[in-house]
């Protein structure tokens, strides 16, 4: 049995084009929105200190914790002023990309 060939449409600036579908494509994750309030791990590495505690207001650009990576500590600072709802790594921790670190209230 030959199965119809699906096309998706696309458009790059004013030209229009089709092409088939591939079952990477059909079995893709479906992106949502990040969520300001999560503060996730963008690169795999260690938990070596966490600045601050549950309940703790922070400001704008206060450092909350630190991340070793490839041998650099990478400090993870506040996006915006708000309040620390949950924690949810502990010191020495080690962590994979995309993990959920720290949840804020805003």
């Amino acid at each position: 049995m030959n199965k119809k060939e699906e096309l998706v449409g696309f458009q790059v600036l004013s030209m229009i084009y089709k092409t088939k579908t591939t079952k990477k494509y059909l079995n893709r994750k479906p992106w949502k929105a990040p969520n300001p309030c999560e503060i996730i791990s963008y690169i795999p590495g260690t938990i070596v200190k966490i600045n601050v505690k549950v309940g703790d207001k922070v400001k704008e650009g206060k450092s909350i914790l630190v991340l070793e990576a490839m041998k650099m500590l990478n400090q993870i600072a506040m996006p915006f002023n708000g309040k620390i709802k949950e924690i949810c790594v502990s010191t020495g921790d080690k962590v994979p990309k995309n993990h959920l670190m720290i949840i804020i209230e805003e």
